[in-house]
């Protein structure tokens, strides 16, 4: 080929790749912001960082970016005002933040984009994955992390009731479409067991997880032995582990909530599980005192009591036409003390509560259900007479059991003192083995009501 053409082909690729570069670059100019408004930091004290120069641009939930030695962004949450100062809170670590350094300002109101294409995947409480399978997919609509429930005037009825595969739950606390319960117990009760068994098993078409606060080992245990790929294949999982920023694992409830709402408004029924409630009271303590409210019950501020109601009212029922999303919320319970301040608030919010026992436990029956201290409020009119009676007649052997259970086992009762009593010591064992339920065993209410049906002799049931 002659030269002149050659170098005619080289430098129209010259002009091309120029061409290229330039259009890129005026992309680049056309995305930045016509202005940069920034501030400095005046002072951090523990987790609390003073910020001055943006105060006037900011609110209080609003965000900025810390930008630490070596170009290091930290996400950081406007809580309050003091003095003409900003106070923020980080979303990660402090090291290298220092007096001076830039305050960049942020979106104030923290969006995610979620799509169907997000069931079987973990996300933080930011939004982002941690499962290492690659980006998630963004969906059409943005939604709000923080968002208020629907109008209570306009929410449908709780509906029919929904199976979650546990003969104790489904038989004697029965859950409701739309219904918020919680689970009450100690740690080491098996909480996340019974919480693994109802995401696995439920009729519910999708399942929300949020770990709030939760022990980085056990997560990969969670989601691999108890959760494993049929409950994941269905599921969201979002985790803030307890090493990280109380902000963080504040997020990760509200973000829970955001994920549900998303699929509850494309008309799914949604089964939202929240381990725990008590770790997001807990974050929220930590917010509260470190802005410089005074602490009431237990060290408590009052923020925490206000913030429970906000995010529990986002579950339940949706508007006409929507889904629902069913709560069911667990409660550690501060040294097994059931009326402590959080389990006290928030069983004064739920519909309902789950009581695990931990002497139950220790004998080894799982899941360690205490069946006469829990109780559904939705229950009585999900079941029909036939149910309820049967239901009932369970109840009452176990009750009679548990009056007189310190004397049977010394021995002092006598056989035939008291009918009820005799009947009940009959009844007493096969009972407890009906309560009995491996994690891997699955019992829909048919099974459960036939199963039950056949320990006290009720035919036709």
């Amino acid at each position: 080929m002659p030269r002149n053409k050659l170098e005619k082909r080289r430098r129209k690729g010259q002009n091309n790749n120029m061409n290229q570069d330039i259009q890129t670059l005026v992309k680049r100019i056309d995305a930045l912001p016509p202005v940069y408004i920034f501030g400095r930091v005046v002072g951090v004290q523990g987790l609390l960082i003073e910020v001055a120069g943006i105060e006037n641009r900011l609110s209080v939930g609003g965000r900025c970016q810390v930008i630490a030695r070596g170009g290091r962004r930290i996400l950081c949450e406007t809580v309050g005002f003091r003095e003409g100062k900003a106070l923020m809170l980080p979303f990660a670590p402090l090291e290298g933040v220092g007096l001076g350094s830039k305050v960049e300002l942020a979106d104030a109101q923290p969006v995610i984009l979620p799509t169907t294409a997000w069931l079987g995947r973990v996300v933080n409480a930011l939004g982002e994955p941690i499962d290492g399978k690659g980006p998630l997919p963004h969906g059409d609509t943005p939604r709000f992390v923080r968002s208020p429930p629907p109008p209570a005037h306009k929410r449908q009825r709780v509906g029919a009731k929904l199976d979650i595969g546990v003969r104790a739950v489904n038989a004697f606390t029965t859950l409701c479409q739309g219904q918020r319960m919680g689970v009450f117990a100690g740690s080491g009760v098996g909480k996340s067991t019974l919480m693994s068994m109802a995401a696995r098993y439920t009729s519910a078409d999708v399942s929300v997880i949020g770990l709030i606060g939760e022990r980085g080992r056990e997560v990969q245990e969670f989601i691999l032995d108890d959760l494993g790929e049929e409950g994941l294949a269905r599921s969201v999982v979002v985790v803030a582990t307890s090493d990280e920023a109380p902000l963080m694992r504040r997020q990760s409830a509200f973000l829970t909530l955001a994920i549900a709402e998303y699929f509850r408004d494309q008309g799914q029924q949604v089964l939202c599980l929240m381990d725990s409630i008590t770790r997001f009271a807990m974050a929220q303590r930590e917010i509260g005192l470190a802005a410089g409210e005074p602490p009431t019950t237990k060290g408590y501020p009052p923020t925490v009591f206000s913030e429970l109601p906000k995010l529990l009212e986002r579950a339940g029922p949706g508007e006409q036409g929507k889904g629902s999303i069913t709560g069911l919320f667990t409660v550690l319970v501060d040294g097994d003390d059931h009326n402590e301040p959080i389990a006290d608030a928030a069983r004064g919010i739920l519909d309902g509560h789950i009581v695990l026992d931990r002497s139950i436990a220790e004998r080894g029956r799982f899941p360690a259900v205490n069946i006469l201290r829990s109780i559904s409020r939705t229950m009585p009119g999900c079941n029909n007479e036939s149910e309820n009676a049967m239901v009932g007649c369970a109840r009452r052997h176990l009750a009679a059991y548990e009056n007189m259970a310190e004397m049977i086992r010394l021995g002092a009762y006598r056989k035939g003192s008291n009918a009820e009593v005799d009947e009940a010591i009959t009844f007493y064992a096969p009972l407890e083995e009906f309560l009995r339920q491996n994690k891997d065993d699955q019992t829909n209410f048919a099974g459960t009501y036939a199963q039950l049906a056949k320990i006290l002799g009720i035919a036709g049931s």
